[in-house]
């Protein structure tokens, strides 16, 4: 991952309105989902190794409470199993794996709390925090039995080198993601991004598992091959407008707008299933995709937005506190109230058309022997 993205992608640190630590509902609720796949691999793995120490590695951890129920839940459900098999506990070794601007401190003082509510008859358990990219090799050869990524792995390690902001060509003007006056050159320039990172991760995590080892990934990709009618084009398209309608009144530079791309991509389950493939090296266990509200504090199922005032609020809080680094970094500091007020209008006018989902794709891989 390139120095620069190193240095701002990370997300909104502390306990404050705009942090991410108050604005994860909608990653917890993908955690929530998850669960049962994770007690599924999290026993699988302990009962096919019995490892006297078992090696955890939370990828992308970030800070604020998900990290909390993540450790939490593999701690309980390794001593279920061991408790079903008469077993003394393992001691369990967890890796908190996030990019060296990530808020560990908040992190590890949550953990601390947490901690002396532990239960006593739990496993053991140490944590570390471990600041890099995932894109690098983090880890001895064969040391870690699980790895566990959530909401992480649509991030690029960077953009395509031809939409980098010291390109002298905008070749994707007027867009910050793929949309539909984003040319084919571009899109393909995404997708190979996307391939290219992908393998690498599991190239590297292959040699960092455990022979039978297992990994859990979840992020954010599309419902179908067309990649311009994912998820994440709405999302960000609307954050786009916003954008444009701030270059429109003079408040930003048009060269700003057409010099910023965002180093993210949703993938399909198609494209997810052709990497791990090609990568040779692991068994797809499950895979599946589950779709989430854009709004994280809205828990219906109907096709119906109640309050899109509020729910355009909603969203655009939970993105502001992912999302704020970067803007920071390439508009300046000054803008952001006002982007993310014209953000949410924007996300209030599309709900009440219609209601849209995040597609989340979730798959547990195990290592080739």
């Amino acid at each position: 991952m390139t120095v620069e993205l190193q240095r701002y992608l990370h997300m909104v640190a502390g306990e404050g309105e705009n942090s991410y630590a108050q604005n994860s509902r909608l990653q917890e609720k993908a955690m929530v989902e998850v669960r049962p796949v994770l007690e599924k691999v999290v026993t699988d793995v302990y009962t096919a190794l019995s490892p006297r120490t078992m090696v955890v590695a939370d990828l992308g951890c970030s800070s604020g409470p998900n990290t909390l129920h993540f450790v939490s839940d593999v701690i309980r459900v390794t001593g279920d199993c061991c408790s079903r098999a008469c077993r003394d506990p393992p001691e369990l070794q967890f890796f908190l794996n996030d990019m060296p601007g990530n808020d560990f401190n908040s992190l590890f003082r949550s953990l601390d709390a947490q901690r002396k509510k532990t239960a006593a008859s739990m496993p053991p358990h140490y944590v570390v925090g471990l600041p890099g990219s995932f894109y690098t090799r983090l880890f001895p050869e064969r040391s870690v039995h699980f790895f566990h990524s959530s909401y992480s792995l649509m991030w690029l390690s960077q953009l395509p080198k031809e939409l980098q902001v010291n390109s002298k060509i905008h070749l994707n003007e007027g867009n910050i993601y793929l949309r539909t006056t984003t040319s084919p050159s571009v899109v393909k320039m995404y997708q190979e991004q996307f391939q290219k990172d992908f393998l690498l991760f599991l190239k590297l995590r292959s040699k960092e598992l455990v022979f039978g080892g297992q990994m859990l990934l979840s992020f954010l990709g599309r419902k179908n091959n067309n990649v311009f009618d994912g998820d994440l084009n709405h999302v960000y398209g609307l954050l786009g407008q916003a954008l444009q309608s701030l270059v429109l009144e003079g408040i930003v530079e048009k060269a700003r707008l057409d010099s910023f791309n965002l180093p993210i991509y949703g993938p399909s389950i198609d494209e997810v299933v052709a990497a791990v493939k090609q990568s040779e090296v692991y068994d797809i266990n499950h895979i599946q995709l589950f779709e989430s509200n854009w709004d994280p504090y809205d828990d219906s199922e109907g096709d119906f937005v109640g309050d899109t005032v509020q729910s355009g609020i909603n969203v655009s809080k939970c993105l502001r506190a992912v999302m704020e680094p970067l803007l920071v970094r390439h508009f300046g500091e000054y803008i952001l109230d006002e982007l993310f007020e014209r953000y949410a209008f924007n996300v209030a006018k599309h709900l009440e058309r219609e209601k849209t989902r995040y597609s989340v794709i979730v798959v547990s891989l195990r290592s080739k022997p």
